[in-house]
């Protein structure tokens, strides 16, 4: 599934409050789907030693899906299509890339 598929079709089920004037609601489900990733890793380092098992990857897998969710939505209601977010980043790697700058810190390296 390419990123515009999938952004037009996952806005089919949006159900939050004033859904199109409402970045909030998915900014802050955002972070807390990236938390809940977050925290399976932390206890897959606390209680599995740090390996994956195949289950734990696939609730990985599903908390990312979770993810992509609420990054899509937040895209949508800023009138940006995914496809864009990642042309840009892409564009800002490389630029990086070619300029030795991937390592450091600061957005306007």
């Amino acid at each position: 599934m390419d990123f515009t598929t999938y952004q037009k079709t996952s806005r089919t089920t949006v159900q939050y409050p004033d859904a199109g004037r409402n970045i909030v609601y998915p900014t802050l489900g955002l972070a807390g789907e990236a938390g809940e990733v977050a925290e399976k890793v932390k206890k897959i380092i606390r209680d599995d030693g740090g390996v994956i098992s195949d289950v734990k990857r696939a609730a990985i897998v599903r908390e990312l899906g979770d993810v992509l969710w609420y990054v899509a939505q937040i895209a949508t209601e800023l009138d940006v299509s995914l496809d864009d977010v990642a042309q840009q980043n892409i564009d800002k790697l490389f630029s990086r890339r070619d300029r030795n700058m991937i390592g450091g810190s600061g957005d306007e390296r």
